[in-house]
Order: structure tokens, then sequence, then C-alpha cells
């Protein structure tokens, strides 16, 4: 397998864990290159769940070496929890098989309560933040005054700026958010101290894979939330504070992007959204409740419900397209078994306007109409299936039927959470595994 990115195609939560999981087997470093704690990533394993925040999906692959780059915003605390979590649960985690880059941003105290604190205010024009400080971490990083991990392993260093920092945190917490100030030495002393529990799995991760790039390793670089919630691309402003595509991981990983020599998105067969944000082809009625029932729509990280729809080809083709993906993954598909009928959306209609491509022009999503194409639905369970020509007809109907209309080639389906429940189509990374 030659290096390859896999990121999401929707607004996040499409089974990207699970695919990772997979491909990770025929791979040598698994490197997540942006995002925090606030992405979920669920593994299942033989019945048994797992779910990942920070780390790679490739930590339950024994002998893979995970990568956390400089790009992703770091809680220690995050950090320090899942791997002692994960050691309870017999995975070996160690600083040989998980690297986290030293000049990867940290997410303080300061971060989080500012993060609450705002939304807050915000009121009707809240972005449903999971209040985890990332955002507040990224406006830092930015502004250049944000402290970074190689600054916890530096004492003095960490006092200066995290000093020149809490002078300005404070000042807002305690005069605008009306909040008690942060104690600059117990802050202190708490992230030196996480920074020691750190200092073993730090390391200039950027050069430690480029040079596995050099000595003809597979890296399988890891996207977090969807090319939808992309700071740039997305649906702003109800987007993530990186960039969740491929864009990401030249700065994310400090990686050569010529050197990534194949691209797939992932992608449920219908779509779900999480949090605040325009959702075109959102259903409110009882077709989006039982989709949300069958997939176990609610999020790995908040337990919030998901909101669930129809598969929006529009937003799917805009994803693929900016993104550069040579073939795409379709998981869930297990889902829609037993509707009658499966909508696709088309077309956005919008001002006396009609849409087939993405309106990236257009200010917002809100209010937009959606154009629908149905399709018959089966009713034959397929969560067994392991070959393409098994599938109901209706089933190979809809999936030829969608990757014709996005354009971009579907090399395989998932239809279950388990390792296994993948079926390969032609171009399959992972075909002469499961065939």
């Amino acid at each position: 397998m030659p290096s390859i990115c896999v990121f999401g195609a929707q607004w996040g939560d499409e089974g990207k864990g699970k695919i990772i999981d997979r491909l990770a087997s025929d791979a040598d470093l698994v490197v997540r290159y942006q995002g925090g704690a606030n992405a979920g990533h669920t593994v299942v394993v033989g019945g048994e769940k797992y779910v990942l925040h920070l780390i790679p999906s490739g930590i339950l692959h024994p002998a893979k070496i995970n990568v956390i780059g400089n790009g992703v915003a770091v809680d220690p605390l995050a950090f320090l929890s899942e791997v002692e979590g994960l050691r309870e649960r017999g995975v070996q985690v160690t600083g040989s098989n998980l690297r986290l880059a030293s000049n990867a941003h940290v997410i303080f105290e300061h971060h989080k309560r500012i993060d609450m604190a705002a939304e807050r205010w915000r009121g009707l024009g809240r972005i449903g933040t999971t209040g985890r400080g990332i955002g507040p971490c990224y406006a830092d990083k930015a502004a250049r005054t944000g402290l970074r991990v190689c600054d916890l392993l530096d004492p003095e260093r960490c006092r200066v700026r995290l000093q020149a920092a809490l002078a300005e945190k404070n000042a807002l917490i305690q005069s605008v958010h009306g909040e008690e100030p942060l104690d600059l030495v117990q802050q202190l002393e708490r992230y030196t101290g996480l920074g020691e529990a750190l200092r073993p799995f730090v390391g200039d991760t950027g050069a430690e894979v480029r040079a596995a790039d050099r000595a003809g390793k597979t890296v399988l670089f890891e996207g977090a939330q969807g090319a939808m919630l992309d700071i740039d691309a997305g649906t702003y402003p109800f987007v993530t504070s990186s960039n969740t595509g491929v864009g990401g991981i030249a700065t994310g990983a400090c990686f050569p992007p010529r050197r990534i020599e194949r691209v797939l998105g992932i992608a449920k067969a219908y779509c779900t959204r999480v949090g605040e944000g325009p959702f075109p082809t959102e259903e409110h009625g009882p077709e989006g409740a039982r989709i949300r029932e069958a997939g176990n729509e609610y999020g790995a990280t908040t337990g919030r419900p998901r909101r669930c729809g129809w598969f929006d080809a529009v937003a799917m083709r805009y994803a693929l397209e900016w993104n550069g993906a040579d073939g795409w993954i379709m998981t869930n598909l297990d889902v829609l078994t037993g509707f009658e009928r499966i909508g696709v959306g088309v077309a956005y209609l919008a001002g006396g306007s009609r849409y087939a491509e993405y309106p990236a022009r257009l200010p917002s999503l809100e209010g937009v109409e959606v154009q629908y194409e149905f399709l018959p639905g089966w009713s034959e369970p397929i969560a067994s299936l392991r070959a393409y020509a098994d599938l109901p007809r209706a089933a190979r109907h809809y999936v030829e039927w969608v990757e014709k209309k996005v354009g971009v080639p579907i090399v395989m389906l998932s239809v279950g959470p388990e390792r296994e429940q993948v079926i390969p189509r032609r171009g399959s990374p992972v075909a002469s595994s499961v065939a």
C-alpha cells in the first residue's frame, strides 16, 4: 500500500476510525495531523469497543507506530487519560509506538474556560463547540501567543510564556466573563508536571515521518473531523478550527504533499451532523429518527444525538473534488436496510437558482431547499455479506447510482461496526486481505 490519506468527506462521524484501523494493518505509521480531543474514532474489535480521541486508530495494531503531528491541538490531560485507559485494557502504549510532536500546541485550562464562557455569550449565534478549548488554542496559535509541548519541558520558558498568556486570559475571564482568574503558580506546577509525563512520547515527529517515508515505509494519514467542517472550505462559521482535508497534512505533519500517493474519502450512505450549522438534507421527521436509531447515531465524544438525513451528493462531490480524492469508502450501508425508498439530495434551490454544484459563494446554506431523487430500498439483511455480488440488487443499484452521481469510484463498503465487516470493490486498498 502506498502512502495514503483518509479523510472524512461529510460533517464528521463517517466511520473513519474503523476504516483507518482496517487499513492500518498494511501501514507502518499512522499519523494524525489536525484537530483535538473533540474527535471520536470508534473501533470495534472482537466485540470490544474502543473510542479514540487523540491517539491514532492504528494503536490497536501491535508494532505500528502512531504519530500525533504538530497540527493537533493537544490536551495533556486528555492524552494521558487516553493512554492510561488503553493500557488498562491491555493495549501496549509506549514512547516507541506512540509519538507526540514537540511543536504541537497545548490546550490549557484557560482555553477550556474561555471556550465555554464565549459560547454562552453567543446565545442564538452559538457555533456548537464541544467546550474542549480547541478553538481558543488554535486562535492563540495564529496570534503567536500559544505554548507548545516543548515549552512544557522547559520550566523557565514555560513560566515566562504562561505568565504572559495568563495576564491576557485572566483579564478576559475575570472582566468579561465574570469568573475567577487562574493562579499562575498552580497552573505552572500542573502543566510542567504534565510535561514530564509527556516527555517519553515527545519528539520531532515531522522528521521521523519523513525519514520513514524515505526508508520506504507506508504512512497512513488520519483526518479527524469531516471536510465540510474545514476552517476554510467548510460551512463557516459552523466549522472546526483546522484544515481537515488533505491540505492539513503539509502543515499539520510537516510532510511534503507530493509524497502522498493516494487519497480516499469516507462517507456514510446517508448524512449526519452534530451540533449547530446548516445541514441541507436533514430529515426532521420519522425517517431521520429511524436512521438515528438504526445507526446508533450518538456522538462518540459527547453522547449528543446526531442530526440525520439523506445522502447529500452536492456536498459530497465538492468535498471529494477539492481534496483530489482517488476514490471513497461508503460506510453504514447496512443502516438503510428496511427503507422502502432512499433519498439522495442532487441539487440545492436558493434565490430562484438551482445549484447542482456546491455553491461556496453563498454566504450560508441556511434555508436552501434540496431537490431529491428517490431510489428503491431493500429489506434483506446485509451485515454478514463480504462480497459485492451478494448484495441485494437494490443495494447494488443504490451504490452504483450514487457513485455515478458523485463521479468518484467507491472502492469499499462497510456493512457494520466490526473490523471485518467490509466489502471490497475495484481498487479497494484492502481487497487482497478480505477477498
